[in-house]
């Protein structure tokens, strides 16, 4: 089944597969945000011989199946992030990630990508009854960061979002969404016409030292480069053991409804995005054509379709019982890439290889940010900020990792439960 996103792109669109003994002087691996994110940043600054190899498709994995939210900050808390960089380096890596977004917004404008775009804002709803918490993060946001996330009251958070779930919602104006994968497949319409080699079906099979140089494997080239840098987040398998440890592939699901015309107007009557504030939260957001779409849960298992569509809909119909009736037109999942420390992981190994991978549930403006460092740092312009270096390259202990990670996910949402 496609996904909702795969349906409504361009499916036509297509590279060839990587063929023969090939030369090239970057060598990016992996067709997503974070691939697709360095090879344009290389190409904004003039860089030639680049080639970016793809197992699948451009936008296969997390890339084009997200929820299509596009904001700042990352997985890990930005409480967090200040206490464990200190204020000045935390401030300095959450205010790259508001470039980041500035940045999306600018190229969709630059290269004319057509991606449903919708400069709406986003909404972060409570779900419990004590609106204190959210009150301390609005303060906190703008005390620490500068960044003001307006306040919006019951009465009129009901008049956008017609569920008695919600007592209140910040409101980030500055965050919008988008259809990831038509963004994906914009990149990469721009890449190409700039020069850039796009190898789609060319899954790297090995990744080797040649003297002062690299030697990838595929299944039908043998491809030698100067510098690679590698942005396979959760689909990395065993590719490069140094990077694969670090990396814990999780699941999300997401589901899309039927168009609902008018009748959206029932349960949304605004245009923003919405998350809320459990830790085990629902996404959702309203559709060009009309659609609801809806994500949320994280799991070690990668279920079907049938069983996405199954918990999906309850999760739904929780918020919005009026919309019981409603078909399920599409439901999917994903692999995302968690670290350890939940922090994007940018870097270049030891031996010379780059990296950029561990991006999470929060990847869209990340994923862009680390493009442009990685730019930055090959072409000599700038090194990668420091502050990425404290959080490095962790054993996530395999499937036991995965296991603690599920573990820690249902005692959270056990919390969740609990809390009034």
């Amino acid at each position: 089944m496609l996904t909702y996103y795969q349906a409504t792109a361009d499916q036509a669109l297509a590279f060839p597969a990587a063929t023969g003994q090939v030369e090239a002087d970057v060598v990016i691996v992996g067709g997503g945000f974070a691939g697709l994110g360095s090879a344009i940043s290389l190409q904004e600054r003039g860089a030639r011989g680049v080639m970016l190899l793809e197992a699948q498709r451009v936008g296969h994995g997390a890339s084009g199946r997200n929820g299509g939210f596009v904001f700042g900050g990352f997985s890990l808390d930005i409480a967090d992030l200040l206490r464990q960089l200190g204020p000045a380096q935390g401030r300095a890596l959450y205010q790259l990630t508001l470039d980041a977004v500035a940045r999306i917004r600018q190229r969709i404008a630059r290269y004319q990508i057509d991606c449903d775009a919708q400069y709406s804002g986003v909404l972060l709803a409570n779900w419990f009854q004590d609106d204190q918490p959210l009150r301390e993060l609005q303060q906190f946001m703008q005390s620490q960061l500068g960044v003001q996330w307006d306040w919006i009251g019951r009465e009129q958070l009901r008049e956008q979002l017609l569920s008695q779930r919600y007592t209140s919602a910040l409101f980030e104006s500055n965050a919008f969404h988008f259809h990831p994968l038509k963004y994906a497949q914009g990149l990469a319409r721009q890449l190409q016409a700039g020069g850039v080699a796009i190898h789609e079906a060319s899954r790297v099979l090995s990744i080797q030292r040649d003297g002062a140089h690299w030697r990838l494997q595929t299944a039908q080239a043998s491809i030698r480069c100067r510098e690679v840098v590698v942005c396979c987040g959760g689909y990395i398998e065993h590719l490069y053991p140094a990077l694969s440890r670090a990396i814990m592939p999780i699941a999300t699901y997401v589901v899309a409804t039927e168009p609902l015309g008018e009748r959206l107007q029932s349960a949304m009557r605004t245009q923003a995005a919405v998350y809320d504030t459990r830790f085990a939260f629902d996404y959702y957001r309203p559709l060009a054509d009309t659609r609801l779409l809806w994500g949320g849960r994280i799991s070690i298992q990668d279920r079907s379709p049938e069983q996405v569509q199954r918990l999906l809909r309850a999760d739904l119909l929780r918020v919005y019982p009026q919309l019981a009736d409603v078909r399920i037109s599409h439901a999917w999942s994903g692999l995302m890439s968690y670290a350890r420390h939940k922090m994007p992981q940018i870097g270049r190994l030891p031996n010379g290889l780059w990296y950029a991978m561990g991006f999470g549930g929060h990847g869209v403006a990340p994923t862009t940010l680390a493009g442009e460092v990685l730019a930055q740092a090959l072409t000599g312009e700038a090194e990668i900020p420091q502050g990425f270096s404290r959080y490095g390259l962790p054993s996530t202990f395999g499937p036991l990792g995965r296991l603690a990670a599920q573990a820690t996910y249902w005692w959270m949402q056990a919390r969740d439960a609990w809390r009034p």
